[in-house]
């Protein structure tokens, strides 16, 4: 199998697959796809406990249903892209090899890759979309492809050495990094430092990936656009805004 990366604000992941070939992803995900390639849906992965499997997969952030992608007859190409901007990144796995990921991180995988839940805490109503702090684990082995948003910062841990990220920003990191949930000192840092109340904690030895748009920030962002109210007073305003345009336009021929 030969893969490639294409774009860099929104890209793209090309796989060209040899016959026999294929790739999974959960359902949802193909951009595109030629015509010798076959898709089959199903509940289960390779090695991946059949329904508990699914079970725990969906437990972990991930969906039931996957969708596997074979190339027939002859080669073919399929095709995966990102939703918002940001970065495809690719990570090989195996034993002593594993990953944490988000719970939106994973794009596709070869067919011997396990999703399940690697990390889960309620973190309270309201954060995180109120399903708490999720995070899947990737074992099992092969390549994988995870989707992290915005720019990605990658840090190597050194034993013993622990960063403190806002938990929106954790991408991915290797299984040997400790990982926890802490809440940040001092009830005025809580309530009026504007950075949240929790804050994960990750220890070395290993390598992090950080990213620097996490979607519930995205979606806070976008939130005052999106309100009926908002969107009433910007047509108005537009509406205003092109009639006059179109009395100076029309005062002009």
């Amino acid at each position: 199998m030969q893969s490639r990366i294409i774009g860099t604000t929104m890209p793209v992941l090309e796989a060209l697959l040899q016959p026999g070939e294929s790739l999974i992803s959960e359902a949802g995900e193909l951009s595109w796809m030629t015509q010798s390639i076959a898709m089959s849906t199903h509940t289960q992965m390779a090695g991946g406990g059949g329904f508990f499997g699914a079970i725990k997969r969906m437990a972990g952030g991930g969906t039931l249903f996957m969708s596997e992608y074979t190339a027939q007859g002859y080669p073919g190409e399929v095709a995966f892209a990102t939703k918002i901007p940001g970065h495809i990144v690719p990570i090989e796995v195996g034993p002593g090899h594993e990953f944490m990921i988000h719970r939106h991180g994973f794009l596709c995988s070869t067919p011997q890759i396990q999703l399940g839940v690697g990390f889960q805490q309620s973190l309270g109503a309201g954060i995180f979309g109120g399903d708490g702090f999720l995070l899947q684990k990737v074992a099992g082995y092969g390549t994988a492809w995870l989707e992290l948003s915005g720019e990605v910062v990658i840090r190597d841990l050194q034993p013993g050495e622990t960063l403190r990220v806002h938990p929106g920003h954790v991408g991915a990191f290797q299984a040997s990094v400790s990982f926890q949930i802490t809440r940040i000192q001092g009830i005025r840092n809580m309530f009026f430092g504007g950075d949240g109340i929790f804050l994960a904690a990750l220890t070395g030895p290993g390598r992090i990936w950080l990213q620097t748009l996490p979607l519930s920030n995205m979606a806070h962002a976008l939130q005052p656009y999106l309100s009926s109210e908002g969107s009433d007073r910007r047509v108005g305003t537009a509406g205003v805004v092109g009639g006059i345009v179109g009395s100076l336009l029309d005062n002009n021929r």
